[in-house]
């Protein structure tokens, strides 16, 4: 595994610190722990380590975790508006000569995108709750989903006010504490002028036809984002996981992702076959 590792790491993230910058992209992205290259991506209204800090106990255990904050957030370069088409390229440079692929909300546009542009590379892909708001539309829960946030999207309010609602509607709300909804104020503008989530040309043909395993998980709190997780799997070939408890923000529940991670991770290391994840 060690070895696999080092083969495996881009060359700028080999060393054992705890941050370091994308060569090309400029990219902050801190560095847990060592072994197979894993590159988690978070979604809006966040940073890298407010997302994944549930995850860095997988560190400890062969893997090492490489968590950008994606441009326009933390300490990465400024951008006007996020862009998950932008993102798709960092990640792909992270990715190095191969790396597993985690995505959360906006972020898992970005992660998918790259996915597809590298399939070569990419070692598996686990998206939670993508923002693929042009999917599920058959559903007239995610509809209604769809329709709620692009209401929103251009009500004229208060960040304060808009961000607080915004949460409340795609189920983050109850998991967020009130330092990180405080903290996300400052990043609305970042996200409202990004590209929009309901009109992405996804590439699903090309992940549908990729080798390595995919994973669609959803946070039972949203018939509207399970429908969309439900034709998101479908259409890419990926198992489907329902893991509750933390609403929108999958990834906080901690253990139950970690356990399917773990799985996914390591079923790739003996196998081609994409495997049975479901959580006993």
């Amino acid at each position: 595994m060690s070895t696999l590792a080092s083969n495996l790491a881009p060359a700028s993230f080999r060393a054992s610190s705890s941050a370091a910058v994308g060569p090309l992209s400029g990219l902050f992205v801190e560095s847990w722990g060592s072994g197979v290259p894993v590159v988690l991506v978070h979604g809006s209204l966040a940073t890298g380590a407010d997302e994944w800090q549930a995850q860095r106990p997988l560190a400890d255990e062969g893997f090492r975790l490489l968590v950008p904050d994606r441009r326009g957030y933390g300490r990465s370069p400024t951008a006007r508006g996020e862009d998950f088409l932008v993102d798709a390229e960092d990640i792909a440079e992270l990715i190095g000569d191969g790396a597993h692929l985690v995505g959360h909300s906006y972020g898992g546009l970005g992660a998918l995108s790259a996915a597809a542009r590298r399939p070569e590379a990419t070692l598996s892909l686990t998206l939670l709750e993508p923002a693929a708001f042009s999917l599920g539309q058959r559903d007239p829960a995610a509809r209604t989903l769809v329709a709620e946030v692009r209401r929103l999207w251009d009500e004229d309010l208060p960040d304060d006010e808009w961000v607080v609602r915004f949460l409340q509607l795609v189920g983050s709300g109850d998991a967020l504490s009130p330092e990180l909804v405080a903290a996300a104020v400052p990043l609305v503008p970042v996200f409202r002028r990004g590209r929009p989530i309901w009109e992405p040309d996804l590439p699903l043909a090309a992940l549908a036809s990729a080798a390595f395993p995919k994973l669609v998980v959803s946070g039972g709190h949203s018939a509207g984002f399970d429908a969309i997780c439900d034709e998101l799997a479908e259409r890419i070939g990926a198992s489907r996981m329902v893991i509750g408890g933390a609403g929108h923000e999958i990834q906080f529940t901690g253990g139950l992702l970690n356990e399917a991670l773990r799985k996914l991770w390591r079923a790739t290391r003996s196998s081609s076959v994409k495997p049975s994840l479901a959580l006993a």
